[in-house]
């Protein structure tokens, strides 16, 4: 256990776990005097191995882990390190040469911390703690988990990792691992956002963990858009050429939905995606140099995007897609939804010619449209007809169990839609939701009101 501090790959932060472990060991042996330590250092000591011991606890409950949580934590932290070992296994798989000889060295330190059990810390502070983090139970709902899929994944590497013979066997299952899901964050994570530290000038990209589980056939109608928009991803994840693409239309017809649904049909295909803002487009150049190098595809998703006259950070947007010296990644698209067709808001002025405010007119338009140009696939989301939008209400009630004859459905949703929006998707899914809220007790009468 004195080889923590000799990991070369594998290093843990200063407040990582392993890090805490070897510290606190250290400490003690400091403190130790013949078979006691001083009663001060000694209630010191037993604060941090607590301490230690909750924080695997709140691991263990973030992530639904059961059984020994201190494997756990461990194949969480190889899971999620990123190093040059970590990244080769993610591109090539098995990794041979001086890597593999250096990750032989670390996966036995870590087949010795996975046969560690804190006998050593807990004689001398005279308490046991580990026989509850080593058989522990999760007693949250596990259907409320939203990474359920992740802990399953870290639960199943951990028990063959513990049961692993020697390091060489340890190697093989840790390389699978990043063969088929990768590693760090964009390992197991398929969304994410962009987060500004105290630094201006650092952006770090954050997992999403809470995505909504549908997929594009839980979405009623627009069957030609949903297939130019897969035919685009698939197109893209298999290494052929694919456009940016722009999902424009009517509010609450599904655009957004569409994209997240996109997200979850392949993320086992190695999609990726990171949502970013439209104040957050200086941004983007290093999202992209953060990217650009990982074996995943990303699409950079900007939500309900358009500018007014007077905002030109547009011009970024126009840059990275096409236009400036360095050359947009070949595992990288951006697709965005917008109400506005052009993006940019326009006038009549623009069209017509004020000659007062500017004189060449034509070069004004053309660069206001510049933009939306970009996007080689453009698929318009229009507000469903009176027959689309009782289907679509029919099919919700349907899935959602509402026992209702469709003609009082279809009045009542009529009703409804003329004080909320107009007739959408949203508005049936907002309908669906106001009734399936009410009180079984209630009258249907009273329903339809």
């Amino acid at each position: 256990m004195n080889h923590i501090k000799q990991l070369v790959l594998y290093r843990d932060e200063d407040n990582g776990i392993l890090h805490k472990l070897s510290s606190l060991r250290e400490s003690i042996s400091s403190a130790s005097s013949g078979d006691s330590c001083a009663g001060a250092d000694l209630s010191a000591l037993t604060d941090r191995y607590t301490a230690l011991m909750q924080e695997m606890i709140e691991k263990a409950e973030s992530y639904g882990f059961s059984g020994n949580v201190w494997h756990s934590c461990l194949t969480w932290l190889l899971v999620y390190h990123e190093n040059a070992f970590s990244r080769a296994c993610e591109i090539r798989g098995h990794v041979e040469g001086g890597l593999n000889r250096i990750a032989l060295h670390d996966f036995e330190i870590f087949r010795e911390l996975y046969a560690y059990t804190f006998a050593d810390i807990e004689d001398v502070l005279g308490i046991s703690m580990y026989d509850m983090v080593a058989g522990y139970e999760f007693g949250g709902d596990d259907r409320r988990l939203a990474s359920r899929r992740i802990r399953d994944r870290i639960e199943e590497l951990s028990g063959k990792l513990a049961a692993s013979r020697d390091a060489s066997e340890f190697k093989e299952h840790v390389e699978l691992f990043y063969r088929d899901f990768g590693c760090g964050k964009f390992g197991l994570h398929k969304a994410f956002r962009l987060v500004h530290h105290d630094s201006h000038d650092i952006v770090d990209i954050v997992p999403i963990t809470n995505i909504a589980h549908m997929k594009l056939d839980d979405l009623v109608g627009y069957e030609i858009q949903k297939k130019k928009l897969r035919e685009n991803t698939e197109a893209f994840l298999a290494g052929r050429k694919a456009n940016n693409c722009l999902l424009f239309g009517d509010a609450g017809t599904g655009k957004s939905s569409s994209i997240k649904a996109i997200l979850n049909e392949y993320y086992d295909r190695g999609l990726r995606i990171i949502e970013l803002y439209k104040h957050q487009l200086r941004d983007l150049v290093d999202v992209l140099a953060q990217i650009k190098n990982r074996n995943y595809r990303f699409i950079i998703y900007m939500d309900d995007l358009s500018f007014e006259e007077f905002e030109t950070d547009y011009k970024y947007l126009k840059a990275v897609i096409e236009g400036g010296l360095e050359k947009k990644p070949e595992n990288v698209l951006i697709y965005a939804t917008s109400n506005r067709r052009h993006l940019i808001r326009e006038n009549y002025a623009d069209k017509e010619g004020d000659i007062r405010s500017d004189m060449h007119t034509s070069d004004t338009v053309q660069e206001k449209l510049s933009l939306v140009y970009r996007f080689g696939v453009t698929i318009y989301f229009g507000a469903p007809v009176k027959k689309e939008f009782q289907e679509i209400l029919r099919v919700l009630a349907e899935r959602n169990g509402i026992d209702m004859p469709l003609d009082d459905l279809y009045l009542a949703a009529n009703s409804w839609e003329l004080s909320h929006g107009g007739r959408s998707g949203r508005t049936a899914q907002q309908f669906i939701d106001h009734l399936l809220g009410k009180d079984p007790e209630v009258t249907e009468n009273e329903v339809m009101r």
